[in-house]
């Protein structure tokens, strides 16, 4: 029986990506002859791209703009996948199994920066990511959520999603009248500055600021924020990454590695030299 010794990231753009170092740093650790590298695989690309590995492989981590198309892939996924139509995580072998590692991964950004009883929050934008952290702030106790999106009307996944979580949910434009919240999970793109007019109200009344973006650092509105804590979207692409680990290793995402601190210590070294 062949080794599954191999993995890697895909994605379009992939060149930025900092999971080799997280993972390869993890490895090494845990002393795995593993071999993680990256692709870059577009939407287009995917199907062939995934029908050409062999028993080699042992899993891929997936970033945009393939987290639907894995998700069709998938003979299973798991409940955090199904909620969002998103799977970041493929787990290669007889059946193909698919998971969403982004929820876990902002759930313990927010624990391990000491953040719980979250009951009101606020998310920037409505995309996938955006769609992952309603899951994440529902299991941290969030009843009611905002969601400020360009074209409210494309909110209507994150309208279900809430409704599937009992989650109170409100869809506004950015310009909306602001309220306070206990925490904002902000999704918007690298390099996004919000008009000043906009961003102002947001950081006065924003309780702590969850910023998936971590590229460059601060963000805009990161620099801008009120509430000395502010998360960067490095935490998530930390945790996840150890998620991910942890179903190549176990199977299950919520196993903890042996030695799990260290480890994490290690990749969050790794990344910084990398």
């Amino acid at each position: 029986m062949t080794a599954r010794t191999l993995l890697a990231v895909w994605g379009d753009p992939i060149g930025h990506s900092r999971s080799p170092a997280l993972h390869g740093a993890a490895y090494r650790r845990m002393g795995l002859d593993w071999q993680y590298g990256r692709q870059r695989v577009d939407a287009a690309g995917f199907g062939a791209a995934l029908a050409g590995l062999d028993d080699s492989w042992r899993g891929l981590s997936l970033t945009m703009p393939l987290k639907a198309a894995a998700l069709e892939a998938a003979d299973e996924i798991d409940a955090h996948a199904r909620l969002t139509g998103a799977v970041n995580t493929l787990l290669l072998g007889e059946r193909l199994r698919g998971f969403n590692t982004d929820v876990g991964g902002i759930v313990d950004a927010f624990r391990n920066a000491g953040v719980t009883g979250i009951r009101s929050a606020r998310i920037l934008g409505a995309g996938a990511t955006a769609a992952s952290a309603l899951v994440a702030l529902g299991e941290l106790g969030a009843t009611a959520v905002e969601v400020r999106a360009r074209r409210p009307e494309s909110a209507g996944r994150m309208l279900s999603i809430g409704e599937q979580l009992g989650v109170a949910l409100t869809v506004v434009p950015f310009d909306a009248p602001v309220d306070a919240v206990d925490a904002t999970v902000a999704t918007l793109p690298s390099g996004t500055a919000l008009d000043a007019g906009i961003s102002a109200p947001l950081a006065d009344s924003g309780g702590v600021l969850f910023e998936a973006a971590y590229a460059p650092w601060p963000s805009a509105l990161a620099a801008q924020w009120r509430n000395p804590r502010v998360i960067s979207g490095f935490e998530m692409l930390l945790y996840q990454a150890v998620r991910q680990i942890r179903i190549f290793l176990h199977g299950d995402q919520d196993r903890r590695l042996d030695d799990e601190d260290v480890i994490v210590a290690i990749m969050r070294a790794a990344a910084m030299e990398d």
